[in-house]
C-alpha cells in the first residue's frame, strides 16, 4: 500500500497488543511490515474466535502485514531474522524481559551493524529498576499505576474496558519511531527507543498524581461523575432516558441553569456558584439537577441542551456504537473473509482509507525465506 512511509521496511518480533498496535499503524502509513511469529503463531490469534473464526484483537492489529513463522531458538531461523534486520529501517520487539539479549537481538548489538536502524523495545517496566524482570500485562499495569483505583464505582475499583496500557505503549512507541525517522533524515543514524506499559500509563495518570502530591488527595472513584468538574455526569430524564452533560466554564453553567433547567437562581447559589464549590457539593447539585431532568422526557432535554449549546452525549451501549451515524468503517480481507473494521482515526484531506489484508499464519513463509536467503 502506498503512503508516506512507502519504502520503509519494518521487522517486528511481536505478540499480543502493544507492538502489533505500533507496527499496524506503520503499515497503515505505507510501511512494509514483516511480522515474525513463533511456530505456533502470535498467541493473540487465539484470544477468541468471534470474527468469522478469527480473534478480534488479531484482526484489529495485524492488517497490512506479512507473516513468517520463525523459531529464534533455531540457528538457521535466527540467522534469517538477523539478515532481515540488517536490511530493515525499524526493528520492533516486545518479548519477555531478557529474551532479546540471549539471542543477540538487543538494540546495541543490532545497531552496531546497521547504524540507520531504529529499534523499539516495548516492555512492562523497562530495562532498569526493581521491576525490570517482571512480566507485565494490561490489567496488571492498570492496577500497578493506580488507574484501577480511580476507575469504577465508589464501591470498588474497576478495569478500564479496553487495553489502555498496551495501547498507550504502542502509541508512544509510534511517536518515537516517527520522530526517529525524521531525525534520521538529518543525522543519517537511527536511534534506540524504549516504550513501557508502566511509563505510558503513568503519564496518563499525571492529573490524579498531581492531585495526590499537591492536593494531598487523589480523585475518588465516581462512576460516571468527573472527579474534578461538576456537573459532568449522567442524568436520567422522566421517561427513563439518560444524557451525559459536561459544564466546562461559568458561561456554560449559567446557560444550563437559565436555558435548560430554567432555574436561573441556581447559578448563583453559594453552594454551586463556581466549579470548586460544585465539586465540593456534588450530591446536592446532582439532586437539584436530577429533579428538573425528571420533569422532562429525553427529546425535550436534548432540545433544550442543543438550544443552550451545552455539551452532552448519550450513554450508549456497544450495540449503539455499531450503528452510530458518526462511525466510519473500512473493509479489510482476512483469511476467513472480509472484516468490517473501524476506519483509521487519522484522516488526510482528499484521501480514503485502504487497509491491506490480515495475514494467515505463515502466509509469507516461502517468499520471505527466498527473499532473505543467505546467498
Amino acid at each position: 500500500m502506498n503512503g508516506p512511509l512507502d519504502g520503509i521496511l519494518v521487522v517486528s518480533l511481536e505478540q499480543a497488543v502493544a507492538a502489533p498496535y505500533l507496527s499496524s499503524r506503520l503499515a497503515d502509513a505505507g510501511a512494509r511490515v514483516i511480522k515474525i511469529e513463533r511456530p505456533e503463531g502470535d498467541f493473540a490469534r487465539r484470544y477468541d474466535n468471534v470474527v468469522n473464526g478469527e480473534s478480534a484483537y488479531f484482526v484489529w492489529l495485524n492488517r497490512g502485514k506479512e507473516s513468517i513463522q520463525l523459531d529464534i531458538k533455531n540457528e538457521a531461523d535466527l540467522a534469517l531474522l538477523k539478515r532481515m534486520i540488517v536490511k530493515a529501517d525499524v526493528f520492533i520487539q516486545n518479548l519477555a524481559p531478557g529474551v532479546v539479549n540471549r539471542f543477540g537481538l538487543n538494540s546495541e548489538a543490532l545497531r552496531s551493524s546497521n547504524k540507520r536502524l531504529i529499534t523499539v523495545d516495548i516492555s512492562g517496566y523497562g530495562d532498569e529498576g526493581p521491576f525490570a524482570d517482571m512480566k507485565a500485562y494490561d490489567m496488571l499495569v492498570q492496577s500497578e499505576t493506580g488507574l484501577a483505583e480511580v476507575t469504577g464505582s465508589p464501591q470498588e475499583p474497576g478495569r478500564v474496558g479496553v487495553s489502555v496500557c498496551d495501547i498507550a505503549a504502542g502509541m508512544h512507541g509510534l511517536v518515537g519511531v516517527l520522530q526517529a525517522l525524521y531525525e534520521r533524515t538529518i543525522t543519517g543514524e537511527g536511534k534506540s527507543i524504549k516504550s513501557t506499559l508502566f511509563a505510558g500509563m503513568a503519564d496518563w495518570m499525571t492529573v490524579p498524581l498531581l492531585h495526590q502530591e499537591y492536593g494531598k488527595k487523589a480523585p475518588g472513584r465516581g462512576g460516571l461523575s468527573h472527579p474534578s468538574i461538576a456537573p459532568y455526569e449522567a442524568f436520567e430524564t422522566g421517561d427513563g432516558g439518560k444524557v451525559v452533560i459536561s459544564i466546562q466554564n461559568q458561561t456554560e453553567w449559567h446557560n444550563l441553569c437559565e436555558k435548560v433547567l430554567r432555574n436561573p437562581e441556581l447559578a448563583d447559589d453559594p453552594r454551586f456558584h463556581n466549579n470548586i464549590e460544585r465539586v465540593a457539593n456534588r450530591k446536592p447539585l446532582h439532586a437539584e439537577i436530577h429533579a428538573i431532568f425528571q420533569t422532562m422526557d429525553r427529546p425535550e432535554a436534548v432540545k433544550r441542551l442543543k438550544e443552550a449549546r451545552i455539551a452532552f452525549g448519550s450513554l450508549n451501549t456497544v450495540a449503539d456504537l455499531s450503528t452510530h451515524p458518526q462511525l466510519e468503517r473500512t473493509t479489510v480481507q482476512s483469511p476467513s473473509g472480509p472484516v468490517n473494521l473501524v476506519s483509521s482515526p487519522v484522516k488526510f484531506a482528499g484521501e480514503t482509507d485502504q487497509f491491506s489484508e490480515i495475514p494467515a499464519l505463515g502466509q509469507h513463509n516461502d517468499t520471505l525465506r527466498n527473499e532473505f536467503a543467505d546467498k
